[in-house]
């Protein structure tokens, strides 16, 4: 339909959802690499210089004895982005093969909390960068921002793009079509 004041089109559906959440899951996955591989930091003290990537990260932090820490950036760093791919792609693959009430309710209690966990898919990114404005003591230490914290960063926001254009209405759509087209006498 049209809007009857600018004439823009309007969708009670977002058009092209399939395209546009593979595109941003695959982008998001083979981003994930480098920013996995790739330093996020560089620690700069008068010792000599150090390169962390987030797995080299939560092990320095491990070794330190900071094991909470560590959990919390493993958590926040490796489980939530992977999860959150995985979890939409599943949402994707599966789709037309999810038939019933029951199945669609799984869809979007997992298509909830993979919304509830992307609120937290910035924490790492945002660790970094106020590591890196605070710790700033030219001579003694320095933190400096690494490509694979904006390689990270691009993937938080792709997964959290993919999460919002995921259309979950379309599974209830789906269900509803193959209950009337089952039982013919049924009108919605």
């Amino acid at each position: 339909m049209r809007c009857g004041r600018c004439r823009a089109w309007f969708h009670f559906r977002k058009p092209h959802i399939r395209n546009r959440v593979w595109a941003l899951l695959i982008t998001a996955a083979i981003l994930y690499i480098p920013a996995n591989v790739w330093p996020v930091m560089t620690l700069r003290m008068p010792t000599g210089e150090a390169a962390h990537t987030i797995l080299g990260g939560v092990i320095e932090l491990w070794n330190y004895g900071s094991w909470d820490l560590a959990l919390i950036v493993f958590i926040a760093s490796v489980v939530v982005p992977s999860s959150k791919l995985l979890a939409l792609s599943i949402l994707m693959v599966r789709r037309y093969h999810w038939r019933g009430v029951a199945m669609q309710r799984q869809r979007t209690r997992l298509y909830a909390i993979v919304e509830f966990v992307g609120q937290w898919s910035m924490l790492d990114v945002f660790v970094v960068l106020l590591l890196s404005a605070l710790v700033s003591f030219p001579g003694l230490a320095q933190i400096r921002v690494e490509p694979g914290a904006a390689f990270f960063g691009l993937v938080v926001i792709l997964t959290m793009l993919a999460a919002m254009s995921y259309g979950p209405r379309l599974g209830w759509d789906q269900c509803h079509e193959s209950r009337s087209v089952n039982h013919p006498a049924v009108h919605h």
